[in-house]
């Protein structure tokens, strides 16, 4: 289980998180929605601590850390608790996909030569990359470099793994192939914090919704919940923009 507690972050005088209360259990697919500037992001980036939180406690499986006061060595536990994906995939461009993927598994991990190889090859082949273990990052599609960047975050075994729109930098013949594959370690159970504009995805493999916006969750619910009855005037204004299929009463 994941539960953030009065997470508050702010940038000089600009508070961009404000006292932020969220619950994730083992399991949970949780999407986050909401306009450019709404926090979604920096809210994201602090559950493993690539920002700092100004205030408030986080709880990850059994760890429990106090922001405010966290020194190196318990951010240093925290992040080993989870895995990020980044928009802009943050690939050694000097190193194939499977060095890219044994990376943490001989820094962090402390795996042999031997058992990092193996464990590589299975996760690039799980994201149908088996074929392009010495490729380069150069090499490689958008969608694919994506996907290496999602071996390589299943390999830490973390305890929650973190999207920050994985697929807004991917040309949209690229989008669906990511999204494939984000689906399926979906099914495996796997607990996942996704920040994205990816509609459909929001509504089929989420079990979870949190709409943010102006620093605070606005609304949460299932997809259901959201997208077909939601209760908050701005969730209504947001979702009439963004799927204006759908009917809502503002």
């Amino acid at each position: 289980m994941i539960k953030l507690n009065n997470i508050s972050k702010s940038f000089g005088r600009q508070q961009v998180l404000k006292d932020i209360d969220l619950t994730v259990e083992k399991g949970d697919v949780v999407v986050i929605l909401g306009p450019s500037g709404s926090g979604k992001t920096t809210l994201l980036r602090c559950v493993n601590y690539l920002e700092k939180p100004s205030d408030g406690e986080m709880i990850i499986g059994d760890y429990h850390l106090n922001c405010k006061y966290a020194s190196k060595k318990q951010i240093h536990l925290l992040r080993q608790k989870s895995a990020m994906v980044f928009q802009q995939y943050n690939l050694f461009k000097h190193k194939t996909a499977i060095e890219n993927v044994m990376e943490g598994l001989l820094i962090v991990k402390k795996l042999s030569k031997e058992e990092a190889i193996v464990r590589s090859v299975a996760l690039l082949e799980k994201v149908g990359l088996g074929n392009k273990l010495e490729a380069y990052p150069s090499q490689l599609s958008g969608g694919q470099q994506q996907r290496v960047g999602i071996a390589r975050a299943l390999a830490m075994e973390p305890e929650v793994i973190l999207f920050d729109e994985p697929t807004s930098a991917l040309d949209p013949e690229l989008v669906g192939e990511v999204l494939s594959v984000i689906r399926k370690i979906a099914k495996e159970g796997i607990t996942m914090i996704v920040v994205t504009h990816e509609m459909s995805f929001a509504r089929d493999v989420a079990n979870h919704i949190v709409f943010m916006d102006g620093g605070v969750i606005v609304e949460e619910g299932t997809p259901v919940e959201l997208f077909n009855h939601p209760k908050e005037e701005r969730t209504k204004q947001f979702l009439k923009r963004i799927t204006p299929e759908l009917n809502y009463n503002i």
